[in-house]
């Protein structure tokens, strides 16, 4: 049996990872669980997996942990803080790692996870936007394995050439599929009025509210073009975009020989987490059989990156390289928790991130103090623009 740790555990990603495990009670044990606040998800988790270790990521949530677990008789231990999140990243008896924590949060417990040779399964693209090169030194140099969860990476890895053949071998490009989100079809007039709960209403997946208004931006494609770059060691130019509104196939990549291998699936993130779970076997992941008879025909297009500027924002970070995709995404994430608290409309995200990116000149960061002081600078300048903006 593996030893597993879930970094965010109550999130989607991390119930869903913890259904595949459900599934599997042969093959994993749960060593940890974590969280930011969600105390009473976090003690049923504890109660029904019983791991070793219970972590908060708010320490002001610590005693209503520790008095939940007692009531129920849980015998796990309870920690909190950003150390702590570490450390259960870090355990001795874990073999891997979920690293589905949201934003900026995850980059220091996925390098822990890194430097303790885990297989970190990579659901938190903003580790890898923030630090990407540097995550991929780290995991080469302590035998660690990273291995993609979002559907659009894990289709590609699954379509590339076996492990010591050549990653790239014979490959043109990658072509990353995107939903369009919600507002795919919306005159750009309609967007100025958009509220949190319709940019979180995604048609295809469940997500979380970050992530969701990622999706309905297309920012969340954007910081998926610079994390394909990292991963598969591609450049910008070679890794294209295309909006597929069912969401059946993930991803495709592109070989000189004019083939093109594409993974396809229902919508569904268990797949992604069981193949990187089970990988190189395959595993009940509960996701049912694909019936393209009753799908009948799949759409594709480009992208709108007039109406949906975040996209072609991300691509500019990543072909400026240097810090630019770590202030990106420090913009993206103060930009989007202020329109979900309802205090910037929706197409001010994109101009948000525009000016903030406009006083990006620095060199890339190289050590993690850096790409956090960087991450703290266009903050900043994040939330001086937004002070300025009135809806």
């Amino acid at each position: 049996m593996k030893g597993l740790v879930v970094l965010g555990s109550t999130g989607s990603v991390g119930t869903s990872t913890l259904d595949v495990v459900r599934r599997n009670p042969d093959r994993f044990r749960v060593v940890a669980l974590t969280a930011r606040s969600s105390v009473d998800a976090l003690i049923a988790q504890c109660r029904e997996f019983q791991p070793r270790l219970a972590v908060v990521a708010d320490p002001a949530a610590l005693p209503a942990l520790r008095a939940g677990l007692e009531a129920v008789g849980q015998g796990t231990q309870a920690m909190a803080g950003p150390e702590a999140l570490e450390e259960a990243a870090a355990d001795h008896e874990a073999d891997f790692v979920m690293a589905a924590i949201v934003g900026a949060a995850g980059l220091l417990p996925t390098f822990a996870a890194a430097r303790a040779g885990k297989r970190v399964l990579l659901a938190n693209k903003e580790a890898v936007v923030m630090s990407g090169p540097m995550l991929v030194e780290t995991a080469a140099a302590h035998g660690a394995e990273l291995l993609p969860i979002d559907s659009e990476h894990n289709a590609v890895f699954q379509c590339l050439p076996a492990p010591g053949v050549g990653r790239l071998a014979g490959v043109e490009r990658i072509t990353l599929t995107a939903s369009g989100g919600p507002f795919l079809d919306a005159p750009a007039a309609a967007l100025e009025t958009v509220t949190p709960a319709e940019a979180c209403a995604h048609p295809n997946w469940d997500m979380g509210r970050k992530i969701s208004v990622d999706s309905a931006t297309l920012m969340n494609k954007g910081l998926e073009v610079i994390e394909a770059c990292c991963l598969f060691g591609i450049p910008p130019e070679q890794v294209d975009v295309v909006v597929h509104p069912q969401s059946i196939v993930h991803s495709l990549v592109h070989y000189r020989d004019g083939s093109v291998l594409a993974q396809l699936g229902n919508p569904d993130m268990r797949t992604p987490i069981a193949h990187a779970l089970g990988w190189p076997d395959r595993i009940d992941a509960g996701v049912g059989p694909l019936d393209l008879v009753r799908l009948g025909r799949l759409d594709f297009r480009p992208p709108d990156t007039e109406r949906f500027r975040c996209l072609a924002l991300a691509n500019a970070a990543a072909q400026q390289g240097g810090a630019a995709p770590v202030w990106l995404n420090a913009a993206n994430e103060v930009a989007v928790a202020s329109f979900l608290d309802g205090k910037v409309s929706f197409p001010s995200i994109a101009s948000i991130i525009d000016a903030v990116l406009a006083k990006c000149a620095s060199s890339p960061p190289g050590s993690l103090p850096e790409v956090l002081e960087e991450d703290q600078q266009a903050r900043r300048h994040a939330a001086e623009k937004i002070a300025r903006f009135t809806l």
